[in-house]
């Protein structure tokens, strides 16, 4: 009878099974196909066709999908059928088993990613919070140059404190004797600075753990000297007199307040100090006047 399990139901054939329709009305109609207790073919009022086993789990009444027909043929459903209650007989959920397959699935596919595609990733969730396109060009330019090439096709789990070493100890160039961190010791900098922060987002978003290997205290800092102790500081140039106008020229077609500010101090011949401390309130635009630059040049000496 639709929708009754008889303790012993008679065993369909394939062609009796795909001869089952629904008898209208509301609801899903379940027929018992035999073959394995429980099985049940369910119709629903659209014609859909899925196969259920329905047995008892712990006490508890259970539906189990075993798949759509006719996806999943009549013998397979039966073979389904007996392998999930040889589970249950072994003191395992079918169900809550399943659920945990997938979840460690889903969990391995997060972990499974690449430095490069962690780059990718972090740069299209981030970028947008970078105003000046320039320092966004610098993000991108800076991991693709240096890091991709040695990390890129790392997972993300598998990278330790020696790999990011080893980027940031690259030779600055082919046959070169220095490294990246001792002639490029800022751009160095930054670089570790971006890679801690690829493999952070990383962390949090379910594709690693433990510790962060790019790290700088009490990780990187046990392998390389201070940034500020490496870093080498060159005089600049001179500029030669006929030069000086075309370089103010240029000067001023610069944005910024650092391009001002060399532009005050060239106009007033004022030293860097002076200008970075000079006020609003010290200067009369009617009369193009620094009123107090003698007072900031005494306090200087």
């Amino acid at each position: 009878m639709e929708g009754i399990v008889p303790r012993t139901a008679k065993e369909l054939s394939h062609l009796e099974v795909k001869r089952l329709q629904h008898k209208g009305g509301v609801g899903n109609a379940t027929f018992a196909v035999g073959g394995v207790s429980g099985l049940l073919l369910q119709i629903t009022p659209k014609g859909g066709r899925t196969w259920l086993l329905r047995t008892s789990v712990g006490g508890r009444r259970r539906e189990i999908g075993l798949g759509g027909f006719p996806d999943v043929t009549l013998a397979q459903a039966r073979e389904r059928a007996r392998a999930a209650k040889d589970q249950i007989r072994s003191g395992v959920d079918p169900v809550e088993a399943r659920k945990a397959v997938r979840s460690a699935l889903a969990a391995a596919q997060r972990q499974g990613l690449t430095f490069a595609k962690a780059v990718e990733e972090y740069l299209s969730a981030k970028l947008d919070g970078f105003k000046n396109a320039k320092h966004r060009d610098q993000w991108r330019n800076t991991l693709q140059t240096y890091a991709i090439p040695h990390l890129g096709k790392m997972l993300v789990q598998d990278i330790a404190v020696q790999d990011v070493f080893l980027v940031l100890n690259q030779p600055v160039a082919a046959g070169a004797t220095d490294t990246l961190w001792q002639a490029k010791t800022e751009t160095a900098s930054r670089l570790r600075g971006r890679i801690e922060a690829v493999l952070s987002w990383a962390t949090v978003s379910g594709h690693r753990s433990g510790d962060n290997p790019a790290r700088w205290a009490g990780n990187l800092k046990e392998l390389l000297p201070a940034a500020s102790k490496v870093a080498r500081k060159a005089n600049q140039p001179a500029l030669r007199v006929e030069d000086a106008p075309a370089w103010f020229s240029e000067l001023r077609k610069r944005d910024g307040m650092g391009s001002r500010c060399l532009e005050f101090a060239a106009l007033t011949a004022a030293r860097s100090q002076e200008v970075r401390g000079a006020r609003w309130d010290e200067i009369d635009l009617a009369k193009a006047l620094w009123v107090d630059a003698l007072a900031h040049k005494a306090g200087n000496g």
